[in-house]
């Protein structure tokens, strides 16, 4: 059996499941190598939440994987010298994989992990990056780009996520011969499987009321302001609005909400960071998703994914890397220009309008985002895996 290693910074919520299906089919041998250290085991304050984050689901069964030693002086993902790990290329040479996946390439030992295994092994590189938001000076981009066609020359092949990072990679000169799909996924089965809880009436939400739900980090880029200010402009007493999370625009938040009048304020609701197990229950309570996206760095946005596999309409910004490949306009929801007031007002009057064809489009939701699965990617890596030919 061929061997996979892949090389990543800790362990996520959308990325173990993967690693634990591939190795229960059984079709390649993979060792998984989280280079953030031992120390990605400890409670970990997540800045974006403002709070300390432990996931509620395993992150670390069913498959094999090293913790490998981090010697950086400031360990963590948030900038590139977070990730040193002096017996990395060592570590992953003894286990001889026949072919190395890499995932992102902005930390240290990464980037040492594509120039080293350059034409010694087979290397995949994974990642999610897009051009909508390109941002920076004349002369900075022109480096960029210099660096990026350099740095996916040494790729055997990139995995693609979606038509958006497609692009991405095609502009910094990787060929369609070397790019490869591995769709952007969560656990559909798991979100379309609602353990039930009834959200909406713990926060006295008429169920005749057409209920629009924001949920991730309260922060700049997911930019849930514009989706407070659109709502407070909807003169409709028959909808509500639920934000669920915690970030730094938190307090921005609520102090808006505050000095609306209290027809508009009842009508708006806040809930804590949720949890893995209880988020299906939280899109559930739903009639409409919004992502509001403004960047920069909005690559995906995996919520969208959750949502429709919650049997969800969403209601997604042209800055999310989801938007092109996942929403139909008017089939499963609609698109709207990113930050600009009147066009997602407009969109969300326009599903109020159509509160009788919600049910409908959720179940496109569900239908479009049923392929977009774990299964496919892990089909996508082992295809990859034993048709390459090793370096």
């Amino acid at each position: 059996m061929k061997k996979l290693a892949i090389i990543t910074s800790h362990p996520i919520q959308y990325n173990s499941p993967v690693f634990k299906l591939l190795a229960e089919r059984n079709n390649i041998c993979i060792r998984v190598f989280y280079t953030w250290g031992e120390k990605v085991l400890e409670q970990k304050y997540d800045p974006g939440f403002k709070r300390v984050i432990q996931w509620d689901i395993p992150l670390l069964e069913g498959y094999e994987y090293e913790m490998v030693e981090n010697i950086s002086h400031d360990p963590g993902t948030h900038h590139f010298k977070g990730i040193r790990n002096p017996k990395l290329i060592n570590n992953v040479d003894a286990w001889n994989p026949d072919a190395i996946l890499i995932v992102g390439w902005s930390y240290q030992s990464h980037l040492k992990c594509i120039r080293y295994f350059s034409n010694k092994r087979t290397l995949f590189f994974w990642g999610d990056s897009n051009l909508l938001d390109e941002h920076g000076s004349f002369l900075k981009k022109m480096f960029r780009k210099i660096f990026l066609k350099w740095l996916y020359s040494k790729i055997n092949l990139a995995f693609y996520v979606g038509q958006a990072n497609k692009k991405y990679y095609m502009e910094y000169g990787v060929k369609d011969n070397r790019l490869l799909f591995v769709p952007h996924a969560i656990e559909n089965l798991r979100f379309s499987n609602s353990l039930g809880f009834d959200f909406r009436n713990k926060l006295n939400i008429p169920k005749t009321n057409i209920l629009f739900l924001f949920a991730g980090k309260f922060e700049n880029k997911k930019n849930p302001i514009l989706l407070l200010e659109s709502f407070s402009k909807i003169n409709n007493q028959n909808i509500d609005l639920l934000f669920v999370g915690n970030g730094p625009f938190e307090i921005q938040l609520k102090n808006h909400v505050q000095q609306l009048p209290d027809n508009i304020k009842r009508r708006i609701h806040f809930m804590d960071f949720q949890n893995q197990t209880l988020m299906p229950d939280v899109y559930k309570c739903c009639d409409v998703f919004v992502l509001p996206s403004k960047g920069p760095g909005e690559t995906w946005g995996l919520a969208i994914n959750e949502a429709m596999a919650s049997s969800k309409p969403v209601l997604v910004s042209d800055k999310c890397g989801a938007a092109q490949d996942l929403v139909h306009n008017g089939v499963n929801g609609y698109i709207f220009e990113s930050d600009n007031l009147q066009s997602l007002i407009s969109k969300m009057e326009l599903l109020i309008a159509q509160k009788d064809l919600l049910g409908f489009m959720g179940n496109q939701s569900s239908l479009i985002i049923k392929d977009w699965s774990f299964e496919r990617i892990c089909m996508a890596i082992e295809n990859a895996v034993n048709t390459q030919k090793n370096q």
